[in-house]
């Protein structure tokens, strides 16, 4: 009689081989690097919590998002509160909020919210994590580098009369920061400026009740930096720079 050892032990040779070889090849495999894709500004994009994709663009040294924020969380979750046009404006504390442009979706489109200061330097943030609302300074060095408060209203307002008031003076966007008109919500609760002037918050305040802010306008190439006698309560739109 003739037994036929050599297959059986070859299978057990394998089943040991896979026992011993399983353990080090997830090893290898557990230690693979995850590839997350490098940002770019300007190919590159960025998201806010509630999943709002915004274009990128650099100017100089600077990376701006190219579009109005329209975030309505703040990063860790907790909702901006939204005030509507009927509603009482602003809120009796210094609390932060947001609004739509006379509760029309059609504003909420184009120019996204309207934020009042105490919103926009909340420490729960609004902006983007990795992006944060620019101080007065870096606005400065945005005008500057664009060739002066005369001139650089034109190179970053967004071009035509899609959205502005015609004519639109000295608009070419050269810089692509394409602003655009959003307008803004008054200490009494009004609207006003929407197509007409933009308005964007900066996170340096002057004291306990104004803050620095720029403007731009239809009929207007420059752009201007206000702070006296404007509350920080007023409803402005919010444009987010890279740390």
């Amino acid at each position: 009689m003739k037994f036929f050892l050599i297959p059986k032990l070859m299978l057990i040779s394998k089943i040991a081989m896979s026992q011993i070889m399983l353990p080090a090849y997830q090893g290898v495999v557990s230690k693979i690097p995850t590839v997350i894709p490098s940002f770019s500004c300007g190919p590159s994009m960025v998201s806010d919590i509630d999943g709002n994709k915004y274009n990128t663009v650099l100017i100089n040294t600077q990376c701006w998002m190219a579009s109005n924020l329209r975030v309505s969380k703040y990063n860790n979750g907790t909702t901006v509160p939204e005030i509507s046009a009927s509603s009482t404006w602003p809120p009796a504390s210094a609390t932060g909020v947001r609004t739509v442009y006379n509760d029309l979706t059609i504003n909420f489109t184009n120019y996204g919210y309207l934020y009042n200061w105490y919103a926009i330097t909340d420490s729960r943030k609004i902006c983007p994590t990795g992006w944060h609302i620019p101080l007065d300074a870096e606005w400065t060095a945005l005008t500057t580098f664009l060739g002066g408060t005369s001139v650089a209203g034109g190179k970053i307002k967004s071009t035509g009369t899609s959205f502005w008031y015609t004519p639109n003076t000295g608009a070419v966007n050269s810089s692509g920061f394409s602003a655009l008109p959003g307008g803004f919500r008054n200490n009494d609760g009004s609207f006003g400026g929407i197509t007409i002037n933009a308005y964007f918050w900066s996170a340096t305040s002057s004291d306990t009740t104004i803050a620095w802010f720029r403007n731009l306008a239809y009929n207007y190439s420059n752009i201007w930096s206000y702070n006296n006698g404007y509350k920080l309560s007023l409803g402005f739109s919010v444009r987010c720079l890279r740390d």
